[in-house]
């Protein structure tokens, strides 16, 4: 009975650790795959599982998190001859874990190796200036390219991004002075434009001045024609009332008209500026005539009007 007792006990002990052997718990994030044999059976997601031991075995353990990977720098030669040297960064998320875990050896090192390889593929085939300006293309390129390689192993490659990329130190003192030359080239264009159009407004301030100093000439010469009509016109009314007066045989009109242009005479003479001592010969008599006409004049004048509010 006491061996019959112990053969229990051993037999129970081994039991409690043939299952306790058996017990698998899958952290959060991970998937493990397992094996029968050597051979791949089924699955393990996050949890607490159990397996046959010696006859089944954990095969792989797949994180499926997203990973990074950082791709080491590498010196790639552009289309146009431009030695650069690149590096960038790869993202990239297992989907199945079977396929990661079987379909390819190394899963990480393979899938930085294809990424470097198609940055040096991509990059290659374009220019130096393409590769500064149009990053965002090398990058969906190479995303497009990495991820349709890399969908057998079950993954799913979500972003690539080059992080620095590094010219020659002869090259980037050429593109400075490139730069700086079409910097002072867009000056020179500003500044040109800017003397273009203040000449142009230069331009057009003188010809409204000209156009208004020509209206100005027009109006003063109106004006000027204006009052020398308006002249005339009192000239050839005074000289039709002296006609009609000596025609009636008034000669005192005559003796008017005579001293009022001779006066008009002797003011012009008096006004010259280079005139300084008159010697005019003036009969005293013939004034004094006219004169007495201009009187006799006003006198008639006087008792007509005189007559007629009589």
């Amino acid at each position: 009975m006491e061996g019959a007792g112990s053969f229990v006990v051993v037999l129970l002990v081994f039991a409690a650790i043939y299952l306790w052997r058996g017990v698998i718990t899958v952290r959060q994030g991970y998937e493990y795959t397992v094996e029968t044999f050597g051979q791949y059976t089924r699955t393990l997601g996050p949890g607490l599982h159990w397996i046959w031991p010696w006859v089944q075995r954990i095969g792989r353990r797949i994180s499926m998190m997203e990973t990074v990977l950082d791709v080491p720098s590498q010196e790639v030669i552009t289309q146009d001859n431009a030695m650069v040297r690149v590096d960038g960064i790869v993202f990239f998320q297992a989907l199945e874990a079977a396929k990661a875990a079987y379909e390819v050896e190394h899963l990480e090192q393979a899938v930085l190796n294809l990424t470097m390889t198609n940055i040096r593929s991509v990059m290659g085939s374009m220019d130096l200036d393409q590769l500064l300006s149009k990053r965002d293309d090398i990058n969906s390129r190479l995303l497009h390219v990495v991820d349709a390689a890399t969908t057998p192993w079950g993954i799913k490659v979500t972003r690539i991004e080059i992080k620095d990329i590094s010219p020659p130190k002869d090259l980037v003192d050429s593109m400075a002075r490139q730069m700086k030359a079409e910097r002072d080239k867009r000056a020179a264009i500003l500044e040109a434009e800017g003397q273009r159009a203040a000449e142009i407004l230069r331009a057009e301030g003188d010809k409204q001045s000209a156009i208004l100093e020509a209206e100005g000439r027009r109006e003063a010469a109106f004006r000027d024609a204006e009052a020398r009509e308006r002249a005339a016109e009192a000239e050839a009314k005074a000289t039709m009332m002296v006609s009609q007066a000596i025609a009636k045989g008034d000669v005192q009109a005559v003796n008017y008209f005579v001293a009022q242009k001779y006066i008009e005479a002797l003011q012009h003479i008096a006004a010259a500026p280079n005139q300084k001592v008159i010697m005019v010969p003036l009969e005293a008599a013939n004034v004094i005539g006219a004169i007495s006409g201009v009187a006799e004049l006003a006198k008639a004048a006087q008792l007509k009007g005189g007559g007629g509010n009589g």
